[in-house]
C-alpha cells in the first residue's frame, strides 16, 4: 500500500427527500421495482459527483441501496426469523433518557449466503466514480445483536457463529475483488462496546468475555481480509446518533488488542471527536506501517462545522503519538448509518466534508 488517502468519508451520506419519497412508495407497492432502482441510481449518482466535487481522496456510493450500515447481514444472508433479539442499552446524551433497543431479527438457523449485495454497489459505482471506490461491509461479530436463545440450537457458541460470518464476507469480499475492487472497509464499531464497563452482562449473556471478543474480532479481520490485491480498512466507533450512543469506553482500555491482533488491515478509521474516545494516547499502540484516520469531524452529533485551524491542532497532538506523515482525516462516521435518523440539514453535511478536505491540503499538502 504505497498511496495515503489524506480526506476521506466513512461510508453513509444523507438520503435526498426523493429517495425517502420513492422508499415510502416502494414499500406501499405505488411504484414498480424497476422505477424504484431508476431513482436509487439517481441518488448514488449524485452522492459520488458530490464527494468527487469537494475533492475527497476515496469516495463511497453513499450507501443510498441500504436502509442501515449493517443491512448485508440481514439482506445477504439466510438464517435469521422474524423473533425479537435481546436489548442493547443506548445511552442518552445530554437532556435524552437511556433507551433499550432490540433488532427485529435473531439468528435461527445456520447462515447461508443469498446473494451478493455488495457487488450492485461496486459495479455501479465504479462505471460513475473517477475517483477510488471504497465499499463498505460490516464486521461479523455485528451478529451478536441477533443472537439470542433461539439461536443456541443452530450456533450453541457465539464464536462459531462469528466464524460462519466471517467466512461468508470474504466470499463477498473475493467477488468484489475479482470485479476491481482495491479498498474495502470494515465497519466494527461493534468491537467498543468491549471497552465500556458496563457491557459485562451484556458479553456474559453471550457467553463470551469482553477480552475475548476483541481478540476474536481482530482475528476474523484476517479471515475477512485474506483477499490479495486488496486494501482493508477497519472503522471503529460508538455510534453517530445525536441522541445516543451505544459506548462509553475510550481505545485506551484495550488498545494494544485493537490495534495489533489483525495483521491484515491496512488502515484504522477511527473516532475522535468527543471525549468517548480517550486520548490519543492510545495511537502509540498501532503499529507505524499501519495509517490512522482520524475522525475529527463529527458526522452527525454537531452542526456546528469544525475549523481547519481546530483540525491542524487536533492532528498535531496525535501526531505526538503516531507519526504524522501515516495520519489522514475524515468524519467520525456516517452521515446517515440509519434511514430517517439525520443530525442536519446536507448544506451541513456539505461543509462539513469540505472542512475535512481543506485541512487536510493545508496539513498534507
Amino acid at each position: 500500500m504505497n498511496v495515503i488517502y489524506r480526506a476521506e468519508v466513512v461510508g453513509s451520506l444523507q438520503r435526498p427527500a426523493y429517495l425517502m419519497d420513492a422508499i415510502k412508495r416502494r414499500n406501499s407497492a405505488e411504484i414498480s421495482h424497476h422505477d424504484f432502482k431508476r431513482i436509487e441510481d439517481r441518488a448514488v449518482d449524485e452522492a459520488i459527483a458530490l464527494q468527487e466535487r469537494i475533492g475527497l481522496d476515496v469516495v463511497t456510493d453513499g450507501e443510498q441501496r441500504r436502509r442501515y450500515f449493517r443491512e448485508w447481514l440481514t439482506v445477504a444472508v439466510e438464517g435469521l426469523s422474524a423473533i425479537k433479539a435481546p436489548a442493547v442499552r443506548m445511552r442518552g446524551m445530554p437532556g435524552h433518557g437511556d433507551l433499550e433497543r432490540s433488532d427485529p431479527l435473531t439468528v435461527t438457523d445456520k447462515l447461508r449466503l443469498k446473494r451478493s449485495v455488495a457487488t450492485e454497489e461496486f459495479v455501479y459505482g465504479r462505471a460513475r466514480a473517477r475517483k477510488p471506490l471504497k465499499v463498505t461491509l460490516p464486521h461479523p461479530m455485528t451478529y451478536i445483536l441477533n443472537y439470542g436463545p433461539e439461536s443456541k440450537q443452530a450456533y450453541p457458541s457465539a464464536s462459531d457463529l462469528f466464524q460462519d460470518a466471517a467466512e461468508l464476507l470474504r466470499q463477498e469480499c473475493r467477488e468484489l475483488a475479482a470485479l476491481g475492487c482495491e479498498y474495502i472497509q470494515i465497519d466494527a464499531p461493534i468491537l467498543t462496546l468491549p471497552l465500556d464497563p458496563a457491557f459485562a452482562e451484556y458479553f456474559s449473556r453471550a457467553g463470551i468475555s469482553p477480552q475475548q471478543f476483541l481478540q476474536e474480532g481482530g482475528r476474523l479481520m484476517d479471515v475477512i481480509a485474506d483477499v490479495p490485491g486488496v486494501r482493508f480498512a477497519a472503522h471503529l466507533c460508538r455510534g453517530n446518533s445525536p441522541t445516543h450512543y451505544f459506548s462509553g469506553g475510550a481505545y485506551d482500555r484495550a488498545a494494544k488488542v485493537l490495534f495489533t491482533t489483525s495483521q491484515k488491515i491496512d488502515t484504522f478509521l477511527l473516532e475522535y471527536d468527543d471525549w468517548r474516545s480517550g486520548s490519543f494516547e492510545a495511537l502509540k499502540s498501532v503499529p507505524e506501517d499501519k495509517v490512522v484516520v482520524l475522525g475529527l469531524v463529527a458526522s452527525m452529533k454537531r452542526a456546528e462545522v469544525e475549523s481547519v485551524e481546530q483540525l491542524e491542532a487536533q492532528v498535531n497532538k496525535a501526531a505526538k503519538y503516531f507519526p504524522k506523515e501515516r495520519l489522514a482525516l475524515s468524519p467520525q462516521c456516517g452521515f446517515c448509518s440509519l434511514i430517517g435518523v439525520e443530525g442536519f440539514n446536507a448544506s451541513i453535511q456539505e461543509a462539513k466534508l469540505r472542512v475535512v478536505v481543506e485541512a487536510a491540503r493545508r496539513i498534507w499538502g
